[in-house]
């Protein structure tokens, strides 16, 4: 393990006993803190708390809150819900993959963007509804979809 990564990996530890019964609050800060949890990190948290390796990787496949892979800087999420659906979610969807160049569950090469869909983020009236980081975007069609995210890699100077 990284000098760097172990040393922020003891730092989390720190605050923990070690009891088995700490491993989802153990992963939340690691992935808080690292972004997404390494095979490395997941092999410290294993040997911290005395738990066999695929012990803490069933718990981190398990639950969609963790991410094994680099997660992109911003997180564009679409909702699938029957409300967003209905309404064009899919042609929202495919605009984003076709300008982004990843399906859902994928990371931009450049780390910038990760996709994802969600099965109801319970803003019917908006639908369809798309979430960039914690900004909501409602009533969307493709040619919306499309301008937020020129206007974010223009923000972000890309």
């Amino acid at each position: 393990m990284e000098p760097d990564i172990r040393e922020q990996l003891d730092d989390i530890l720190s605050h923990y006993q070690g009891d088995a019964s700490e491993l989802i609050p153990i992963l939340q800060a690691a992935q808080e803190r690292f972004g997404y949890l390494s095979e490395e990190v997941m092999a410290g948290i294993a040997r911290f708390l005395k738990l066999a390796p695929s012990a803490i990787y069933g718990v981190g496949t398990f639950y969609a809150q963790f991410k094994l892979n680099p997660t992109g800087k911003r997180i564009i999420k679409v909702c699938r819900g029957t409300a967003c659906h209905v309404r064009g979610a899919d042609r929202i969807l495919q605009e984003i993959e076709r300008k982004l160049g990843i399906r859902p569950g994928e990371t931009t090469s450049d780390l910038e963007y990760s996709l994802e869909t969600i099965a109801c983020f319970g803003s019917c009236a908006l639908a369809p509804v798309m979430v960039v980081d914690k900004d909501v975007y409602g009533r969307m069609t493709p040619p919306k979809a499309a301008q937020i995210l020129t206007d974010n890699k223009q923000a972000s100077g890309r």
